[in-house]
């Protein structure tokens, strides 16, 4: 006779997913990214694509908007530029405003 055992990978809970994002978001860092460090890809005529491997498709460096901080690490949030203010009405970007109601432009959302 046999014994079949069937095995498969679980989840964490999405509370515990969930949890671990917001602790990266709000650890997010701002970031400027350099002009100077980025290299214009090499045309190669070659019948095989040329990959480039993964440990060099990102040449450039992330730098902290903030020189006082540290570069973000591999698994660290970053942005470009800070959200606009949502307590006033844009209609550029889409935003409607709260009109008629409180707004806490500093708030964290929470």
């Amino acid at each position: 006779s046999c014994t079949v055992k069937t095995c498969w990978m679980r989840l964490p809970s999405f509370r515990s997913v969930g949890d671990a994002l917001k602790d990266r978001f709000d650890g997010a860092s701002r970031v400027m990214m350099p002009n100077t460090d980025l290299e214009v890809p090499v045309q190669r005529n070659d019948a095989v694509p040329h990959r480039v491997p993964r440990r060099d498709r990102y040449r450039f460096q992330l730098r902290p908007h903030n020189p006082d901080h540290k570069s973000p690490g591999a698994k660290d949030l970053v942005y470009l530029e800070s959200s606009p203010g949502f307590c006033e009405k844009n209609p550029r970007l889409g935003i409607p405003g709260t009109h008629g109601r409180a707004c806490n432009d500093t708030s964290i959302g929470v």
